[in-house]
């Protein structure tokens, strides 16, 4: 029906999809643990101020992409369209401070209203790391090695790039901007109407332009590099030769950058063209001024985020179902032991499944229906001698059994199977 369906960039996801988002989401909580990140959630709305102050009043996500409505206490709530915002704000409301360097991941749904695109929606989910309160360029190795090893456990770093820029101190970044302001102010008028909007505001944006007129201007456009104080040089020399010795390969990038005035010295992206055109899987940076900026103390921070939904098509295909657990109760005494019986298989940590009525040629296809390994036949004959039958429903094979060496048995047939496969 017309009017059952998704919002439109929206999607249900069922178990396949469920599964491969999963596994992204698992993945980077298990391995984000190894290097000390521990997982909180902030809610999915705030106070709209927390992402005007974060993401500029005249931002493109502020002013085109954010769900912002009044509730019915007459305040402005946003959906988060980005978190690290959020995980800030968390930062200061529960005194995190005084337990600095505070380590965080998170896994969430976000939301912009944008055009939707292949592995972007308006409801799209993250995760990510964000590391506050260390401004030792170590942080910024730890947080990039991190997202490398999640990519790797994963299985889609062979499909990433990383590419690698400075922002340099405050300083370097100011004297940047005014040169960068100074040249496209040269050439305003071939500039497309956005990057003519962008030039007053906020410069370092024009270099995001995937305007072809623009690309031509920028690719003579001065480069960060020629503006950094020494400072800056060895900050970012001492990422390049941390991430050397852990040997995470890095493009130079000269023209990756962050708009907003608050990001400084690390930039980074691991992109991939497995998805079409090149497009960034897992962006970060260093974000020192953020903090102040919403009005808390300042404080040194950097983070990384990455699109769930983009990672698990770089995955491939979902990890396989767990297959079941098929019981077979025949009558009525069978049918009131099947309950407890598949309790008992499912506290073993094995899946278990049943029809819901039907005889045994409905059970059976049941079993075959959701892919059961094997099926346990409870017969009234059989129960009266304390025994069920198992019937391996890929080899065929078919063995009465005491009903107290059960789970014993399905799990030493279960394990046999699995040993098999992985010859």
């Amino acid at each position: 029906m017309a009017d059952l369906q998704p919002v439109r960039g929206t999607h249900d996801m069922l178990p396949d999809a469920m599964r491969g988002h999963r596994r992204v989401v698992d993945t980077a909580a298990t391995t984000a643990l190894t290097y000390g990140f521990e997982e909180v959630a902030t809610p999915i709305f705030e106070f709209t101020h927390v992402f005007k102050r974060t993401l500029g009043d005249t931002s493109d996500v502020v002013t085109k992409e954010m769900y912002t409505f009044t509730d019915k206490g007459g305040e402005e709530i946003t959906l988060r369209p980005e978190n690290t915002a959020s995980v800030m704000r968390a930062y200061v409301s529960n005194g995190l401070a005084q337990h600095a360097p505070v380590k965080c991941f998170y896994a969430g749904p976000m939301f912009r209203y944008e055009r939707p695109q292949k592995g972007r929606l308006r409801q799209f989910h993250q995760i990510g790391v964000e590391l506050i309160g260390a401004a030792q360029p170590q942080a910024d190795i730890e947080v990039i090695a991190c997202g490398a090893a999640i990519l790797d456990a994963i299985g889609v770093r062979e499909h990433t790039t990383l590419e690698l820029n400075t922002l340099g101190d405050m300083a370097s970044r100011t004297a940047y901007r005014d040169a960068l302001v100074a040249y496209f102010s040269d050439h305003r008028g071939a500039l497309s109407e956005d990057s003519q909007d962008r030039l007053g505001r906020n410069p370092l944006r024009i270099l995001d332009s995937k305007d072809q007129g623009d690309r031509v201007l920028i690719a003579d456009a001065p480069v960060f590099t020629d503006y950094l104080n020494q400072e800056s040089v060895d900050f970012f020399g001492a990422v390049k030769a941390g991430l050397d010795a852990l040997n995470i390969a890095y493009s130079l990038n000269p023209r990756l950058v962050r708009g907003l005035d608050y990001y400084c010295h690390t930039a980074f992206e691991f992109t991939t063209t497995a998805l079409g055109a090149q497009g960034a899987v897992m962006a970060g940076g260093r974000y020192d001024g953020l903090l102040g900026m919403m009005g808390g103390p300042e404080t040194p921070g950097i983070g990384w985020a990455a699109g769930i939904e983009r990672l698990a098509m770089l995955a491939g295909d979902p990890p396989p179902r767990i297959r079941p657990v098929a019981v077979v109760p025949l009558g009525e005494i069978a049918e009131e032991k099947a309950a407890p019986l598949m309790d008992q298989i499912r506290r073993a940590g094995l899946r278990a499944e049943s029809a819901f009525g039907g005889n045994m040629k409905k059970r059976m296809k049941h079993a075959n229906k959701i892919n059961a390994w094997a099926a346990v036949i409870l017969g009234e004959d059989e129960l009266a001698r304390g025994e069920v039958q198992i019937k391996n429903l890929d080899s065929g094979d078919q063995a009465a059994i005491p009903l107290d060496t059960l789970i014993d048995s399905l799990i030493e047939q279960r394990e046999a199977a699995a040993k098999a496969t992985n010859r």
